[in-house]
């Protein structure tokens, strides 16, 4: 049987996994690469791990939300991403739909739907 803190801990893990994709798909309405984009993640406070950010680039730029390049900047190659036409379109659905679904949910938790 899990435990309290199991089940808390995979249910905050599935809260967490959407609001990630909202959040860096806002940041990358400026341009970014891996290490700046999780930076300016974590200054927001919102962590990200590598192991989970990269990953999502690519599924976002399979689906054709996002576009990338690859520049040389200070002697390193270095892949900058930034939201795609399509990624703009999405990003502007998902932020109505997020705060749509975040009042009716903080009404719910208020006690007042």
């Amino acid at each position: 049987m899990p435990t309290e803190a199991d089940i808390f801990e995979t249910l905050r893990l599935e809260l967490r996994r959407g609001s990630l994709i909202l959040a860096v798909l806002g940041q990358l309405r400026a341009e970014h690469y891996g290490y700046t984009l999780r930076k300016a993640l974590a200054d927001a406070g919102v962590e990200i791990d590598e192991g989970a950010l990269y990953p999502m680039l690519r599924r976002l730029e399979d689906q054709g939300l996002l576009c990338s390049e690859w520049r040389v900047e200070e002697r390193r190659n270095k892949r900058f991403y930034r939201l795609s036409p399509e990624g703009e379109a999405v990003l502007a659905r998902l932020v109505e739909e997020w705060t749509r679904l975040n009042a009716s949910v903080g009404a719910i938790l208020k006690g007042t739907p």
